[in-house]
């Protein structure tokens, strides 16, 4: 992803619609990956006065769906034999 297509796709897209649907409650957060810190992303945000909460890039203990992630790879990566093309791998993930 690019710094166009985030801003483009989700902030354009998504983050100003949620934002004129939360009102006062909204609250903004991203993390550190570099599409997320370009410069056409703090010039959206700044235009739109949205202010960004600080994220750490990876932080599992804030950040409860990496425990999620970290569980799916293990298992996947358990499988005897391990999938080997797209389709198996999609398998793989439902079936967990």
């Amino acid at each position: 992803m690019t710094g166009h297509i985030y801003r483009d796709v989700i902030l354009e897209q998504h983050v100003r619609l949620f934002r004129g649907a939360m009102g006062a409650e909204f609250l903004f957060m991203d993390d550190n990956v570099r599409p997320h810190r370009a410069n056409i992303v703090d010039e959206c945000l700044q235009s739109e006065d949205i202010t960004r909460t600080d994220w750490p890039a990876y932080s599992p203990d804030l950040n409860p769906i990496e425990h999620v992630w970290d569980m799916l790879g293990r298992r996947i990566a358990a499988r005897q034999p391990p999938p080997t093309c797209l389709p198996e791998l999609r398998r793989a993930l439902l079936d967990e």
